[in-house]
């Protein structure tokens, strides 16, 4: 039986936004760095914006009608994943690139699930860790920024992240230049993937989410405080060999993940201390990859470990039904 009202008792709790209107906020957030983006690297960065974009639609759109689904492509959830999976993709990369991470968003990260809601893990993440290991030169080729109008010709370099992992296994220290860098971090010049290079521009979406209550503040504080321990504490230990915190919070895709990819409403825990166990993990992970894996960049694979372990953390983290707990005490 398709069972169309659902009745409980109360309380109820009423959303004073729908699914529409977040999504539709998100990706307003997401455009401050989307322009940063194509003014540092062009023509490339927009062509794999609005490809990325365009496919993830047009894919959830094909699935959907293959599973005799209604269509839900209007209420932009699939454009928000084709827009996040660009700001984690390289400039250069290829548009046959482009198009399979978007499929792999759409197919395996969502719609083999049920649809929006019932992904155990962010989308968008799941295809960059599938290309990231399937093609790591195409996902490992970084170009310079080149503003518009500066008549400059797009040479490739390294992410800062990369710069260390690099030099540390070579020398076994920090080159010295690498955190003396911090306004370039800031404002974007530095090489990476489209949404990772302005900080600046990251903040500022991920001040108008807490100005319009798409997030609160559990998971960014305990996350970037669990990062700012960690790695602060390493780097007491030995500031020759391991970087400070402030160059782990600018560099790679930190804030990115921090405030968009970990705070997804679908795949993150839905209590208050469940969210900052979460952030917690996701900050003591993402600096242990970091430090000692083998991929210089650890946000992906921590935010998608904590993902899996979402079930767990929200089983033991549920308030206690009113009434019981006290009553077995008593008793």
């Amino acid at each position: 039986m398709d069972q169309k009202l659902y009745i409980s008792s109360s309380p109820h709790l009423r959303a004073k936004q729908d699914t529409e209107q977040i999504m539709r906020a998100v990706i307003y957030a997401l455009l401050p760095a989307c322009a940063v983006a194509v003014y540092l690297f062009g023509l490339p960065a927009l062509r794999v914006l609005a490809l990325c974009t365009l496919t993830c639609v047009l894919t959830e759109v094909c699935c959907q009608k293959l599973m005799g689904r209604p269509f839900t492509w209007r209420d932009g959830s699939a454009a928000l994943t084709g827009i996040l999976l660009a700001l984690n993709l390289p400039p250069s990369s290829p548009w046959w690139l482009v198009l399979i991470g978007a499929v792999i968003a759409i197919v395996i990260g969502k719609q083999v699930f049920g649809g929006l809601g019932h992904n155990p893990f962010n989308p968008a993440l799941v295809a960059r860790v599938v290309l990231l290991i399937s093609f790591p030169v195409q996902m490992t080729t970084w170009s310079a920024p080149t503003p518009w109008g500066s008549g400059l010709d797009v040479v490739t370099t390294a992410t800062p992240l990369g710069e260390m992992q690099s030099a540390v296994m070579l020398t076994g220290e920090l080159p010295a230049a690498l955190q003396q860098n911090t306004l370039n971090y800031v404002l974007g010049n530095m090489g990476g993937c489209l949404g990772e290079v302005s900080a600046l521009a990251l903040l500022l979406g991920a001040a108008f989410l807490f100005w319009k209550r798409i997030i609160t503040w559990h998971i960014p504080l305990s996350f970037i405080g669990s990062v700012v321990l960690l790695s602060g504490i390493f780097w007491l230990i030995d500031p020759s060999r391991y970087p400070s915190p402030l160059f782990h919070l600018l560099t790679g895709g930190l804030i990115l993940g921090v405030f968009f990819m970990a705070t997804d409403m679908v795949t993150s825990p839905v209590t208050p201390w469940g969210m900052a166990l979460f952030g917690v993990g996701c900050g003591l992970l993402t600096v242990l990859i970091r430090l000692f894996g083998g991929y210089p960049e650890g946000v992906s694979f921590a935010i998608l470990l904590m993902n899996a372990a979402t079930p767990l953390i929200d089983r033991y983290t549920r308030p206690r039904v009113f009434g019981h707990g006290a009553a077995k005490a008593q008793a």
